[in-house]
């Protein structure tokens, strides 16, 4: 009698639900300031679009910094450790903002033992601003540093997870999953954040949503192992995860993965990092700009508070779940079209790397309804968060296990640089637009600043997709590093 093979496991979607959690409180902490700052921070300190601009732009260079390194950190401490240090830093630094009023009372009068009302009426007595500007903004900077080095760590250790337990075919899906966790994050925040800082402070906000770092720590302790060494993962889904194994043995010149260290030098050798370095760069500065400017956007133009943009916020960031099919249409053209897992992607990105050109008519379909680039952004979002699963993946597809927290994050380092560049120059733009009511196009003020923005995130998606298919037109996984 034939023994009846067993089931496969599923016990990689639980892993997957973790990294979902990971992200979605990445970037719950990330928002806190971005809904905070204009109604609650900015009359506190007396900040400009100038000196937000100044603070995001540094959290972007910080971010894309660390990443360089947090990819090689979480290669060298691998995977479960390498998580633990990166959110156990974030969460200390999301939770430093909340005391930057307090440090602000402290540096400029000495006065230190004041609770979070307390430090407002100090520095509501203080007659120089600019000092209270330049202090308040250097405390806030030095919190986004410690959150900055710690979030790097999300993605370089997201991504090898996913890695570890996903074959090269279901790795786009399953990091469409994990990825939405960004979107439920920027989701949850204008629902939750604004509501936490009318009813406690501002400073609770930071404090609440920081918190919840440290709550996922102990799951990840407890639930994560490698996938031959976790007693829930049977024989046959171990079989089925390392399928790719098998099939790569078969390329031509096939070499087998050794324990070897990777070098920054080994990486920057192949044109396959710098495909993913230029995709990286051109797209992930029109994902932070959504993310960091949307709420400012709707205060500037449409003179909403941050409550009275919470459900715009929500109704935007439903859309962007949208994203998911991302992840699934690789594998749609993998299983029925027959290409390979690097032909599938591409083609995918193809398509999403059009829905951006939308907002190009975003802000002059505005004068209509608020709720036309409201929903105009969400398309853009949701195409970015599809391009974004399928970048990541290639990584998967071309590099050994070994290499990829590594390449992660040098594409981690170029997409900053791209944020950091967009970030400034938004927060620089929007302040000179707004005080010389620049014309542009039939646009005045500040509207004529986003409308020029909004235009130069339109195209950045098709002139990464050209150069990154340029660079590698064909699947060509290394198999010599």
């Amino acid at each position: 009698m034939s023994q009846t093979p067993k089931a496969v496991g599923n016990y990689r979607w639980t892993i997957c639900s973790l990294l979902f959690f990971a992200t979605t409180i990445n970037y719950l902490d990330r928002q806190v300031l971005s809904l905070t700052w204009s109604d609650f921070i900015a009359p506190e300190f007396h900040w400009t679009n100038n000196d937000y601009g100044n603070i995001t732009a540094l959290f972007s260079i910080f971010y894309a910094v660390s990443l360089l390194f947090a990819g090689k950190f979480v290669d060298w401490m691998d995977t479960k450790k390498g998580f633990l240090w990166a959110i156990g830093i974030w969460s200390i630094g999301a939770c430093l903002h909340a005391f930057a009023g307090i440090a602000t009372s402290g540096i400029i009068t000495g006065n230190w033992f004041v609770g979070f009302e307390g430090a407002k009426e100090v520095i509501g007595t203080i007659e120089d601003t600019a000092l209270v500007i330049n202090v308040s903004v250097t405390l806030f900077i030095f919190a986004r540093f410690v959150l900055a080095v710690g979030e790097a760590g999300n993605f370089p250790a997201a991504i090898k997870t996913t890695a570890e337990y996903f074959p090269k075919k279901d790795r786009a899906f399953s990091t469409s999953i994990f990825n939405a966790g960004a979107t439920v994050g920027a989701l949850a925040a204008p629902i939750t954040i604004p509501f936490i800082a009318k009813s406690f402070g501002w400073e609770m906000s930071f404090i609440i949503i920081g918190a919840l770092g440290f709550v996922w720590m102990g799951f990840w302790m407890f639930m994560y192992d490698k996938p031959e060494n976790h007693p829930k993962v049977n024989a046959a889904e171990l079989e089925y995860i390392q399928q790719d194994v098998t099939a790569d043995s078969k390329i031509a010149g096939y070499v087998p993965e050794t324990a070897t260290r990777v070098t920054f030098k080994d990486c920057f050798r192949y044109k396959q990092t710098w495909a993913f370095a230029f995709g990286k760069f051109m797209t992930d500065g029109v994902w932070w700009f959504f993310l960091f400017w949307t709420p400012a956007y709707l205060s500037s133009v449409y003179d909403m508070d941050s409550t009275e943009a919470a459900f715009p916020l929500f109704v935007l960031y439903m859309i962007t779940l949208l994203s998911i099919i991302g992840g699934w249409l690789p594998t749609y053209f993998v299983e029925k079209k027959g290409m390979n897992p690097y032909e599938g992607r591409m083609k995918a990105m193809l398509i999403f790397a059009f829905f951006p050109l939308l907002a190009l008519v975003a802000q002059p379909l505005g004068h209509i309804s608020y709720w036309l680039p409201v929903i105009i952004i969400g398309i853009a979002g949701a195409a970015h968060q599809a391009w974004s699963a399928n970048i990541f993946t290639t990584v998967g597809d071309m590099f050994p296990k070994k290499a990829i927290a590594t390449i992660t994050g040098i594409g981690g380092l170029a997409g900053g640089i791209g944020s950091t560049v967009i970030n400034k120059g938004s927060g620089v733009l929007f302040d000179y637009s707004k005080n010389t009511d620049m014309d542009f196009m039939g646009f005045h003020g500040i509207e004529a600043g986003y409308f020029i923005i909004f235009s130069i995130c339109a195209v950045c998606y098709l002139i990464g997709w050209v150069v990154m298919k340029s660079l590698v037109p064909k699947y060509a996984p290394i198999t010599d590093l």
